[in-house]
């Protein structure tokens, strides 16, 4: 039975293998994450404010309930990187006299932190240095409030606020074109001109106090200095995309896992009481021989406990493998200094008690059947069911059939109970391959709903301050530019009673011709005439429908609050928005015709000369270009998500063949005396094979397409649940994937279909005609 019992245990152990990988990597991460806040003081607080005097922060230390206090000088700057003529641009942060910060403390990979009384010393995050190849002593350009200079590097670190590093008006991680710097205070102060001021703040609370407390009493301190109100962790954009992965991958850690081991456990179930309906011989054996009804079910519970310790063990080390894989993957991905590598004890014990417990009850029952039997009545083989001619037989049996095909279609309805179990194996193994391998199909529609449908420009600027819209003007003229196209973007916090989310407002033209809203048919969506046009992730989030007022909090500016009525609700699938047209917005702040944004169309035999003079431009802050952010989708999120992937479609596959090969053997166990007699009543070889892998071949047929329903439901049950502000998957499968899953189906049932064709050729035809005794 060794065939057998590695099918069986491969079966489980896919199951196992998909927890243990899911709940492996959610937990060493949520581990890391915790570790690495805790040692490099992870702020809890963060305020953005136009200028304050450097002796403010000595009062809000004070405040009660704060226990540690940076107040440092923030700006932007745009580089010149060797040997790369794309834009690059940079956040620079202020680093005090002492060398490492108080609150966001610096891991240091090489080299040193800049000296204070050095103002061209510069530490700069790994993600960029390792993106240009840059290392301690390597030299570069860099405009810094309008002034040029070079810059020298004297050390490459880590920082627990930009785990992820997001450049301005992105919506995922650009490490060749954005990266962050650390100056020392005095330089970047002078460069500035903030001498003996601040202009951002970051606090670390005691965890007894309510953070929201201190963050109000911050705001009434500074909101005569152009604070944009403090924000928590929840609101940091590098937390708040990690602390959204973090969800996402515990989805994937609980959904997935119970998907596959529900599956696993069903159709090892189904496996296992066939399997011991073969052993009614062996039962009434040691019945006769004085065994007690207790004794035998303990042996055979044993033989499934057995099985099941082979798959768990199996799982296990297959999991914890693919997780140390997975989890060094995901590290080239969130940044964090190392990886604790952490195994769930707790999770690991009742991973490994569910599945001896279902496993052994899923034999159980068929054991208790079988060990009811008396001796006598166990050791004779079933008896055959009364023989009627049913009228969906004759439906289905034409008189052009020949025997060996009727003898098919009434093994099917004479055993409906059996064959429905064997169908429902085949289906869900095809469901579970469905699964695995439909998420291929989401990223490709994301990537073609955002980067071709979306996003027509091949760049996007971002200006240092917004400016008048006849700017646009200027910019077309410029060479290489073909078409340029304004837009404003405003932070906001948006508040619905007790709910409030903190985004972005955006105004756009009307029409937009290079970047729109469409809907769930990647469609445009035109923009209201006068309300909010809100994303459905976000609408949910803040309980509103079209017809809703929503109140509108302004994060620069004046802060003004707007009442504002939703009009529209659409869907996205990166990222969460809030959309008006920009007339509609500059009235509502009071404004004129504004922007700060420009999206451009480029002659591409131009673009580097066109870079070179949009970077040269005093007033813009930052260039973004489609592609590039395209190549980070696909080398970030789509290449975690889609490894990830490939991990379930392996175990997946391995599910399912499990499952066929057990079909075909079990079917050849219980057939095999009447395949014989068969043989010996003058029936070939061939014509046997076609009644055993006949039938298997029927259950498959009918069994893939059904598999493509269940896992098309099983898909929407991990969309329903696979649901943050950085990305919601979508609900499309392919007939590529579909075509997968029938393959990998139909691949196990031609090998346990070869297995059986040799198997046939060696029924011992002799012992078949010896009465049993």
């Amino acid at each position: 039975m060794r065939g057998q019992v590695l099918a069986i245990a491969l079966v489980i152990a896919g199951g196992v293998a998909v927890s243990v990988l899911s709940l492996a990597n959610y937990t060493s991460l949520i581990t890391t994450r915790a570790a690495y806040y805790d040692d490099y003081r992870f702020a809890d607080v963060f305020v953005t404010l136009k200028r304050a005097p450097r002796h403010l922060a000595a009062v809000i230390a004070g405040l009660p309930g704060v226990q540690a206090v940076t107040a440092r000088v923030e700006a932007s700057a745009k580089l010149e990187v060797p040997g790369f003529d794309e834009p690059v641009s940079a956040r620079l942060v202020s680093l005090p006299p002492e060398g490492q910060p108080r609150v966001n403390r610096l891991f240091l990979r090489q080299g040193r932190l800049p000296h204070p009384g050095r103002s061209r010393e510069v530490a700069v995050i790994q993600s960029f240095a390792e993106a240009h190849d840059l290392t301690p002593g390597d030299r570069f350009a860099a405009i810094i409030n309008g002034r040029r200079q070079t810059l020298r590097i004297t050390g490459v670190v880590e920082s627990p606020e930009f785990i992820y590093v997001m450049p301005p008006g992105g919506m995922l991680p650009d490490y060749a074109r954005y990266g962050v710097l650390w100056l020392s205070r005095d330089a970047l102060a002078a460069a500035m001109d903030m001498t003996g001021a601040f202009n951002s703040l970051v606090a670390r609370v005691a965890p007894e106090v309510p953070v929201a407390s201190v963050m109000a009493a911050m705001d009434r301190l500074l909101a005569r200095y152009g604070g944009t109100g403090a924000h928590g962790r929840e609101d940091q954009v590098s937390h708040q995309l990690l602390d959204d992965e973090l969800v996402q991958l515990r989805t994937m850690a609980t959904v997935f896992p119970a998907i596959f081991m529900a599956v696993a456990m069903f159709l090892l179930n189904v496996v296992i009481q066939r399997l011991i309906n073969t052993q009614r011989d062996l039962i009434a054996i040691l019945k006769a021989f004085g065994y007690s009804n207790r004794q035998v079910g303990w042996h055979f519970s044993q033989m499934v406990l057995t099985i099941a310790v082979i798959g768990l063990v199996l799982g296990m080390g297959l999991g914890v493998w693919l997780g140390r894989a997975m989890g060094e993957l995901y590290m080239q991905y969130y940044r964090f200094p190392a990886l604790l590598f952490r195994l769930d004890w707790g999770w690991m014990a009742l991973v490994s008690g569910l599945t001896l417990l279902v496993a052994w009850l899923g034999g159980w029952r068929a054991i208790r059947h079988a060990t009811a039997l008396p001796p006598a009545e166990a050791m004779r083989p079933e008896g055959p069911a009364r023989f009627r001619v049913t009228r969906l037989e004759r439906w289905l049996t034409p008189p052009r059939f020949s025997q060996p095909s009727r003898m098919i279609v009434r093994q099917l309805f004479r055993s409906p109970a059996k064959t429905a179990l064997s169908l429902s194996g085949v289906a869900l193994a095809t469901a579970v391959v469905v699964v695995g391998n439909f998420q291929f199909d989401a990223v490709t529609l994301m990537v073609h709903a955002q980067f071709a449908r979306v996003q027509q420009q091949d760049a996007a600027v971002t200006f240092v301050e917004p400016v008048n819209a006849s700017a646009l003007y200027s910019l077309r003229r410029q060479p290489g530019i073909r078409y340029a196209e304004g837009r404003r973007v405003v932070a906001v916090r948006l508040v619905n009673g007790h709910r409030r989310s903190r985004t972005v407002l955006t105004g756009l033209p009307e029409p937009a011709h290079l970047q729109f809203v469409i809907d769930q048919d990647l469609n445009p969506v035109p923009v209201p005439e006068h309300g909010l046009l809100l994303t459905d992730f976000l609408a949910r989030s803040l309980a509103v429908r079209p017809g809703d007022r929503l109140r509108v909090e302004l994060l620069e500016g004046d802060r003004r609050r707007l009442e504002l009525p939703v009009s529209g609700v659409t869907r996205e699938f990166l990222g969460v928005g809030a959309y008006l047209r920009l007339p509609v917005m500059n009235r509502a702040l009071g404004e004129g015709p504004l922007i700060n944004q420009a999206l451009l169309n480029l002659s591409p035999e131009q673009a580097t000369a066109t870079y070179q003079a949009l970077r040269d431009m005093p007033r813009v802050l930052a260039i973004t270009l489609r592609r590039t952010m395209l190549d980070s989708f696909h080398q970030t999120m789509a290449r975690t998500f889609l490894t990830f992937t490939l991990f379930i479609s392996a175990l997946g596959g391995i599910i399912a063949f499990g499952v066929v090969y057990n079909t075909v053997r079990i079917s050849l166990a219980e057939k095999g005396r009447e395949l014989a007699s068969l043989r010996v009543l003058g029936y070939s070889h061939r014509e046997v094979a076609h009644i055993l892998l006949g039938e298997v071949a029927v259950l498959v047929l009918a069994g893939i397409p059904l598999g493509w329903l269940v896992g098309y439901g099983l898909a929407g049950a991990v969309v329903t649940a696979m649901q943050t502000e950085l990305y919601r998957v979508p609900l499309t499968v392919t007939p590529q994937t579909l075509a997968i899953a029938a393959s990998v189906v139909v691949a196990s049932s031609l090998a346990s279909g070869l297995v059986a064709w040799r198997r046939l050729r060696g029924l011992d035809l002799v012992a078949v005609l010896k009465t049993r005794e």
